[in-house]
């Protein structure tokens, strides 16, 4: 006879599918909208040698060179977690690679031609898809560099409260702007994976992965500065003000914190599943 599940274990799973299944029913209703993607952003600084076809390329060989080189370093050793973190790395990016197209597609937001080389898979310049894999390339490098030169564990102690923290926070912030489609995606999306992190994984990273997504919020912020128009003539992502709050960080949507959050956590997750990570006891679960 088969053994059922917990009451509790299927309210969990229940709670974590409800964001997953609003922002399902939100992608499969929406229509897509007649293009009026935002060029006018606030600008920190115009940088001339950012105004070329070449300007996304650029981001992508500064952030990728340094990281690759130190990934040697004899202390880290990045690159012996090479094994694990590409395998993750691709998963997340398949997904979020068909999340791109789809808003592409909608007009949620688009490409300036002028910053691209115009060599385009599924409507997305390649640059776009190097950025799935550049982007978290670099930002698990500063989750293990912390792991290494940081001993303490700052955050550890106050892992559950930031996480139901930020879960309540995105599932407010998704549920009030529900109709803005990169809002309530990026946001309940965010919220469905701290929810099961919350319910179903009792890992012991989640602190350092806390303050390592706070350091690399500084990069993230200034490589999706040029990105969002704040050091360009007009942006490289357009963005449609209609499916968003329209808060941003100087020429950064807010919005964008909670996508790179998703994008970062994610991987990490996945990577430290592969690589065998450190893992709480399961009885830590049933206190949730």
């Amino acid at each position: 006879m088969q053994e059922k599940k917990p009451a509790g274990t299927t309210l969990k799973s229940f709670l974590v599918a409800i964001p997953i299944a609003v922002v399902a029913v939100q992608w499969l209703l929406s229509k897509s909208v007649v293009p009026g993607l935002q060029t006018e952003v606030f600008q920190v600084a115009r940088l001339s040698w950012l105004e070329t076809p070449y300007a996304y390329l650029y981001l992508h060989i500064f952030t990728f060179v340094p990281i690759f080189l130190l990934s040697f370093d004899k202390n880290v050793h990045y690159y012996t977690r090479w094994r694990y973190l590409l395998p993750a790395i691709t998963l997340v990016a398949a997904f979020f690679i068909g999340w791109d197209a789809l808003f592409t597609a909608r007009g949620v937001w688009g490409f300036n031609d002028t910053y691209v080389l115009g060599i385009h898979f599924a409507d997305l310049p390649l640059e776009e898809w190097l950025f799935f894999f550049i982007v978290p390339f670099a930002c698990v490098f500063i989750y293990e560099c912390l792991n290494f030169y940081v001993k303490k564990d700052w955050l550890g102690p106050y892992d559950k409260q930031i996480t139901i923290g930020l879960a309540v926070i995105l599932l407010l912030v998704g549920g009030w702007y529900w109709q803005q489609l990169y809002t309530v995606s990026a946001c309940l999306l965010s919220a469905a994976l701290l929810l099961y992190h919350l319910f179903f994984l009792p890992v012991s990273w989640r602190g350092r992965f806390y303050l390592a997504y706070a350091v690399s919020l500084i990069p993230f912020l200034l490589v999706n500065g040029v990105l969002t128009g704040g050091y360009t003539q007009q942006p490289v992502v357009l963005y449609n003000p209609e499916e968003m709050i329209g808060f941003r960080l100087t020429s950064v949507p807010v919005e964008d914190s909670a996508y790179g959050f998703l994008l970062i956590l994610g991987v990490v997750t996945l990577y430290e599943r592969f690589r065998g990570g450190p893992q709480k006891s399961t009885q830590i679960v049933q206190t949730v």
